[in-house]
């Protein structure tokens, strides 16, 4: 298991991979069903008449599985990954069956919080790839992440 990070272990720059996951064409038409009820997520002739031409992932769904990808991945802040907000969020380019996806993370900004001396805040930088290493999908997460507690516990 990898070592939680306080706000205090976090700096610019520094990169977290995430894990891997690979995507069906049964689970793109679950998800769809459920939660995004569209052509082009649930039938493979109604898709390839579409802008994706043929069967797509929502993009709803890259970004569940993004979740799931930085849950198993290295990036562990302490408390767990607790987001406030999401800015600049975009899809590059459709996930389709049988794509292997991976995740990066970049922090981008660390601040205290003014309010709350006990937590800060930082932005991370998520982007999503397919197994080419072509970006599907990018956002920039605003996270609440707490300061090491007095007593120098090392989060392991």
């Amino acid at each position: 298991m990898s070592q939680v990070h306080f706000f205090d272990d976090f700096a610019v720059g520094q990169v977290f991979a995430g894990g891997r996951a690979r995507i069906g064409a049964d689970e793109i038409k679950a998800f769809a069903r459920q939660f995004d009820p569209q052509p082009f997520h649930l039938d493979e002739e109604a898709a390839k008449n579409s802008i994706f031409h043929g069967l797509a992932a929502s993009g709803w769904h890259t970004a569940a599985l993004t979740m799931r990808l930085l849950a198993e991945g290295e990036f562990k802040p302490a408390g767990g990954i607790i987001g406030v907000g999401f800015d600049e969020l975009s899809w590059q380019r459709p996930v389709r069956p049988g794509d292997e996806l991976h995740a990066k993370s970049e922090i981008v900004e660390v601040r205290p919080s003014k309010s709350r001396p006990d937590r800060g805040l930082i932005r991370v930088r998520t982007t999503t790839f397919n197994q080419n290493d072509e970006a599907v999908q990018t956002f920039i997460g605003n996270l609440i992440v707490p300061r090491r507690p007095a007593g120098g516990c090392n989060g392991r």
